[in-house]
């Protein structure tokens, strides 16, 4: 930056010399410097100010001495655990926020993340999802124990603060981001702004909360400054405006992309429907990696909208207001295209409650109760709701606004951008089932599978996965395990490995219910073998045989093999169901060590960590 002499009381010999000196100095310097200048105006001269060594404030004849302002600190640490990259998008944003500011911003993961520099920081930011039953996600696990360990120090010189995100239909919301709020405090740390906890639809109270913290930091920084004057920013010479920043997409800005392909994989006799989506992403200027996930904002079934307005009885035409700007819609497009309809969950219920004088509705949402409230949400949507307490004689525009917005569906990318050049390839699974005397759909799903046909358009974005990515060096093995639409991804990393020629040893474990109904990409599998870019693939259909066979057993029928690829430095890579199957995989792992490799439970238990620590176990769990 530099001075001009059209904007200043300088001349030009001034001007160069100031010029040269302000580029040098540091923050504390330019504090200084004006403390100095503040103190004793008419002890310095244009030509002193260029030419003499300064006097500190306190020798200046003639002025009171008075200690010197602490230096503020403008350094900020930012520690993100994230399953899905949410966080990671969340952490990305205040970082660059504060850097615009001249913050000091050092970004983590939290298993990247050096605990003995903990001691250090000033301003901590967590951003931590929360992962199954109120677990933390894989990457902030180790930071987790440790914090919450003997070994974590006292953080009595630390401001902080804590961005949770969770999902609202599961019990233990934001668990883990609440368990980092509660910790950090327990250690000493200052709380400079209070915890948000974000439900799916985060965008905006993350934005919130990132304000309120970049506001918080500000004021902490005029305050510590009250008493010395800033120094002005200097403008370069001949600067114009700064060009207009290019539109991109992204989740709050989805691209509209055309649907090129749809197409069921599932064979004729299937229990499932699997579709195989082909996206255009041209003009998005969109990129990715496999590993990488897709998010679709889905819409409601038109017909659950309405089936919902004729049991509320309320006027599909009327106008509500659906966010903070103030934008409105009919009721009828706003049930279809922003609230969420088809899931209950306990703070639904609780807000609820207060329009309603169904006394059913007050005892089951009072403490104690949680037993049969769960039994309720499980399998009902908001129809179910509507009818089962009725009557409600509330205003359509008070009710709407506690329903919460139709989150994003995120979907593993199954197809490399290197191969297939501005396009993206989905595989989705089609929830049914039946429940409560009703048949239900999954809502993206569902849409995908009966109400998107080529050449209609998805609102999609791109959300990366840092932790779930293919070794950077081709010739490490990779060892993949991902039964059902787990193999999305697989298919993107055999897509890249071929266009890379990658020279590294692939083995892929798929599973499934039926070999001649359910083998999804089969072809493309069997020519992968062939030309040796996979070498190696174990199946399970476990509905082949009298027994259930599933890819755990597998595995631990080729454990031998298995061990011999872990000590080579082989990747696992897990995706599918959490619930069981990743479970399961992880525990057949466990017993393969200590089978083969004669480990402890515990030291099989430490192996595991150190591989996630290494990256060499990712997981794409859900």
């Amino acid at each position: 930056m530099q001075l001009q002499v059209n904007n200043s009381p300088f001349n030009e010999e001034q001007i160069e010399l100031l010029n040269r000196l302000l580029p040098t100095l540091t923050e504390q310097q330019k504090i200084w410097l004006s403390g100095y200048i503040t103190a004793s105006p008419s002890a310095v001269s244009a030509e002193a100010a260029a030419t003499a060594v300064p006097m500190a404030p306190e020798a200046v004849p003639g002025t009171q001495s008075q200690p010197a302002a602490p230096a503020v600190s403008k350094d900020v640490t930012i520690l993100f655990g994230s399953q899905t990259g949410n966080g990671q998008g969340v952490a990305e944003e205040l970082s660059g926020q504060l850097k615009a500011q001249d913050y000091n911003v050092s970004l983590s993961s939290m298993d990247d993340f050096k605990t003995n520099a903990l001691k250090k920081a000033e301003n901590l930011f967590v951003i931590v999802s929360t992962h199954g039953e109120g677990d933390p996600p894989d990457n902030a696990l180790s930071f987790y124990e440790f914090l919450h360990g003997r070994k974590a120090p006292k953080l009595d010189h630390v401001n902080f603060s804590v961005l949770s995100l969770g999902d609202t239909s599961y019990e233990y919301f934001c668990q883990t981001g609440k368990d980092f709020d509660k910790r950090l405090e327990e250690l000493g740390g200052q709380r400079i702004y209070d915890r948000v906890d974000c439900d799916v639809d985060f965008d905006e109270d993350a934005a919130e909360w990132m304000e309120g913290v970049v506001e918080a930091l500000n004021k902490e920084l005029e305050q510590s400054k009250a008493e010395t004057q800033p120094v002005p920013q200097p403008q370069p010479v001949g600067a114009g405006a700064p060009a207009a920043p290019q539109p991109s997409y992204s989740r709050t800005n989805p691209f509209k992309a055309e649907l090129l392909e749809n197409i069921n994989l599932s064979g004729r006799g299937s229990n499932k429907e699997t579709r195989h989506l082909e996206l255009s992403l041209e003009g998005s200027n969109l990129e990715f990696e496999p590993g990488d996930s897709v998010g679709i904002y889905p819409e409601n079934d038109p017909e659950l909208a309405d089936k919902l307005i004729d049991e509320m009885s309320w006027d599909p035409d009327e106008l509500v207001v659906v966010n903070k700007k103030g934008d409105t819609k009919t009721v009828r497009d706003a049930l279809i295209s922003t609230y969420e309809i088809t899931v209950l969950t306990k703070p639904l219920l609780e807000k609820a409650a207060p329009l309603s004088d169904n006394k059913e509705l007050q005892e089951l949402v009072k403490e104690g109760r949680e037993d049969d409230l769960r039994n309720y949400i499980n399998g009902r949507d908001l129809i179910d709701f509507g009818r089962d307490f009725a009557p409600w004689n509330v205003p359509v525009s008070e009710f709407l606004p506690i329903l919460r917005k139709i989150p994003p569906r995120l979907y593993s990318i199954a197809s490399s951008g290197t191969a297939n050049p501005e396009e993206v390839h989905l595989t989705i699974g089609t929830v049914r089932y039946d429940a409560h005397g009703r048949q239900r759909m999954g809502v993206c799903s569902g849409q995908c599978a009966e109400r998107s046909e080529v050449g209609d358009q998805l609102p999609v974005f791109i959300q990366k996965n840092p932790n779930f990515k293919l070794p950077e060096d081709p010739d490490t093995p990779i060892i993949m395990i991902g039964p059902g639409t787990g193999a999305a991804p697989f298919r993107a990393f055999m897509e890249e490995r071929e266009e890379i020629e990658a020279e590294g040893k692939t083995w892929f474990f798929f599973g499934e219910q039926h070999f001649t109904t359910d083998f999804l990409y089969q072809v493309e599998w069997q020519r992968w073998l062939k030309e040796g870019v996979l070498t190696r693939m174990d199946v399970a259909f476990s509905r082949d045989t009298g027994k259930k066979v599933y890819v755990q057993h597998r595995m631990l029928e080729k454990s031998r093999d298995f061990y011999e690829w872990l000590m080579e430095g082989a990747v696992v890579y897990v995706c599918g169901d959490e619930q069981y199957m990743a479970s399961d995989v992880h525990e057949a792992i466990k017993t393969i060590l200590q089978q083969e490799g004669r480990m402890t439970e515990q030291d099989a238990d430490a192996y595991l960590e150190n591989m996630q620590q290494q990256k060499r176990y990712q997981r794409d769990v859900y």
